[in-house]
């Protein structure tokens, strides 16, 4: 046999193993549980999104699918954890608005990229809130205005993660109005009202799950939504754009993303599961419940909004001159 033969029957050697490994996690993965991984602690806004969305995906795979928390470095743990994973759709990130379109310019140091990875659903969206402690001598947003330029360089605005929208609109909101604000980040949303609530931190633009009910029964007042209309859960507050503030207009969302490379057969699979996850009308009430609106947006365009929204965001991140001491300053 000639050396060419010989070469020729290597390289099909090496394509056949690459193939049958491929097909190897596949079958491991379809076999094993699926680990949905969280990149915040426990408690947060994400995991009511994560655990409505992971039973009906798991009965419509006929698969286990376990939440685990990789919590760390604003999100970057959990992201860099899967990127060193095999691609055989065992894991699935829920992925946030913070995670990949901010983080990629506000951490120069990460070392993986949203190339990593195929996002496969956009889930859900929902508006911040701008909250405070009831001990805030303000009703309105404009009376918070008022009360907040009489103690300039004396007050606090919490963030539930640096890098994230919450942290940029606190940004802003100081910035615009001049009012010499720290910033007081958290780990998470849940802790960050949690804070809240204890009167730890006074004030600042949160999840809208984590605060609502607690403004409903007075433990936390709301002054108003990022949203571009009142919210359902939240007819008696106003939108910033209704103030006269429509800089403030955002909308953050959740949703679900896989290493690149995992088998196109399995992440058909899993666009098909989420998609009748997410149209379950059971499913739907819940997370509406929760705040969010319900997208279920699918197909190849969302890597590339994605990559026009890190532009955009990055813009941002450069402006505010998101330092060192932001990156590491959590709580």
């Amino acid at each position: 046999m000639g050396y060419r033969s010989i070469a020729a029957l290597a390289a099909g050697a090496a394509l056949l193993a690459s193939a049958l490994a491929a097909s190897t996690f596949a079958a491991q993965a379809q076999s094993n549980p699926i680990k949905f991984i969280i990149g915040t602690a426990p408690g947060g806004a994400i995991d009511p999104y994560a655990r409505i969305v992971a039973e009906p995906m798991a009965k419509a795979l006929n698969q286990a699918i376990i939440v685990e928390y990789k919590p760390g470095a604003n999100g970057n743990a959990s992201a860099q954890f899967i990127a060193d994973q095999p691609a055989d759709g065992s894991l699935v990130w829920i992925g946030t608005q913070a995670f990949t379109e901010i983080n990629p310019s506000a951490f120069g140091n990460q070392r993986w990229s949203i190339d990593d990875f195929t996002p496969f659903i956009r889930g859900v969206e929902a508006p911040l809130v701008f909250v405070v402690h009831p001990d805030v001598p303000a009703k309105t947003f404009a009376e918070f205005l008022a009360w907040a330029g009489q103690n300039k360089g004396k007050l606090n605005y919490s963030s539930y993660q640096p890098g994230t929208p919450s942290h940029f609109l606190g940004f802003q909101l100081n910035d615009k109005f001049d009012l010499d604000l720290t910033h007081v980040p958290f780990r998470g949303s849940g802790l960050q009202a949690t804070a809240l609530i204890a009167g730890h931190a006074q004030f600042g633009f949160a999840q809208l799950n984590s605060t609502a009910p607690q403004h409903q029964t007075g433990k936390l007042r709301i002054l108003a939504v990022t949203g571009p209309t009142r919210h359902k859960l939240l007819p008696d507050v106003p939108t910033f754009a209704e103030l006269g503030y429509p800089e403030f207009t955002t909308r953050v969302w959740f949703g679900l993303l896989v290493k690149k490379g995992t088998p196109a057969d399995l992440v058909k699979r899993y666009v098909e599961a989420a998609k009748i996850a997410h149209a379950d009308p059971e499913v739907k009430s819940k997370l509406e419940a929760q705040g969010f609106d319900v997208v279920a947006e699918t197909g190849p365009q969302l890597l590339p909004n994605i990559k026009e929204q890190i532009v955009r965001w990055g813009k941002l991140v450069k402006a505010s001159n998101f330092s060192a001491e932001d990156r590491g300053s959590t709580r």
